[in-house]
């Protein structure tokens, strides 16, 4: 049973601050990402509806997710 262990402040605020940077690194991914391809990435998205390119980059936040998560738990 976990109990409240993760009501103590620095548990807390330890496991926000690896939150914010786990999000700020994955903008960060996005934009590295972004500036390297040819064409504007949202605007190809958002504007053209490019289906096929929104699952790519879709794929591409979940990968990026899941390796700063492994990273930041363990």
């Amino acid at each position: 049973m976990m109990g409240i262990e993760w009501l103590k402040p620095a548990v807390f605020f330890g496991s926000m601050i690896f939150a914010l940077m786990g999000v700020f690194i994955l903008c960060l991914v996005f934009i590295i990402i972004d500036k390297l391809t040819p064409y504007n990435l949202w605007a190809e998205i958002v504007e053209h509806k490019n289906l096929a390119l929104a699952i790519v980059v879709g794929s591409m936040c979940i990968s990026v997710g899941l390796i700063i998560s492994a990273a930041v738990h363990g």
